[in-house]
């Protein structure tokens, strides 16, 4: 019976022979255990605790067929081990090797084919070294850069053309900033402008094509610029423009 109730298949979906196994003498010390801790064993939690028990096998490991075994000795493999892994044919190497490697190592993964591993460089590099991620090919990962680009560089990508990675860069420029974005294309960019542009200048969103815009601007416009909205075409806008106009009338009545 092993530890996981299911039997040891290596990753070739044979199963595990400790006759043929090249470590085999670690199983006479008690340094492994089939079916639970297993270098040959497809089952990676059974192959993490073979080199958690044996981290002197991770050098000599580093080249194994199966890219689990690979992926997971790098975490114990000498570091000056670990740069070669970096052009590893499967991403899952590539980014465990990185992930113990000096930060700067980072970088030579910002253009790496597989977009899962861009995703996480985009997560972990230093923000003021995320420009050469301004144009990634995938749009998640320029989002990601979006959220973390320092904002004297958020500016780039006012333009991007996914409005995802859009309405990232309207959530943090500063508000002050935003009013080129208030003509954005997409209705969704807009409302976060309007959402965060200075109540000042909301006027041209007041006029919005889009309901759900002209309604956040309903709810920022000073008084003044409020009037073209008490008889808007949609109901919710005009419900919010007139209870508003109310509210602010009473006020300077009691002010």
């Amino acid at each position: 019976m092993t530890t996981e109730n299911f039997e040891a298949i290596d990753w070739q979906g044979n199963p595990v022979d400790c006759a043929d196994c090249a470590q085999r003498e670690l199983l006479a010390a008690g340094q492994c255990r089939l079916g639970h801790a297993c270098i040959a064993d497809r089952y990676a939690k059974r192959v993490d605790r073979f080199f958690h028990w044996n981290p002197s096998v991770a050098n000599a490991s580093l080249g194994h067929p199966y890219f689990e075994v690979r992926a997971i000795a790098a975490k114990h493999a000498d570091l000056f081990h670990l740069m070669a892994l970096l052009a590893d044919p499967d991403e899952t190497v590539r980014w465990s090797a990185v992930q113990r490697l000096p930060d700067r190592y980072l970088e030579s993964l910002c253009t790496d084919p597989h977009r899962e591993v861009r995703i996480r460089v985009a997560h972990q590099l230093e923000p003021a070294r995320l420009k050469r991620m301004l144009h990634d090919p995938d749009y998640y990962v320029r989002a990601v850069v979006a959220r973390r680009l320092p904002l004297s560089l958020l500016p780039q990508m006012r333009q991007d053309p996914d409005r995802q990675v859009r309405i990232e860069v309207a959530r943090r420029l500063a508000p002050q900033t935003l009013l080129d974005m208030a003509s954005d294309s997409d209705a969704a960019v807009r409302i976060v402008v309007a959402q965060r542009l200075p109540a000042a200048l909301l006027g041209p969103l007041s006029q919005d094509v889009d309901w759900q815009v002209r309604y956040q601007t309903a709810q920022r416009l000073p008084l003044a610029a409020l009037t073209p909205l008490l008889d808007d075409e949609d109901e919710a806008v005009r419900e919010l423009a007139r209870q508003r106009y109310t509210e602010i009338e009473k006020e300077s009545e009691h002010g």
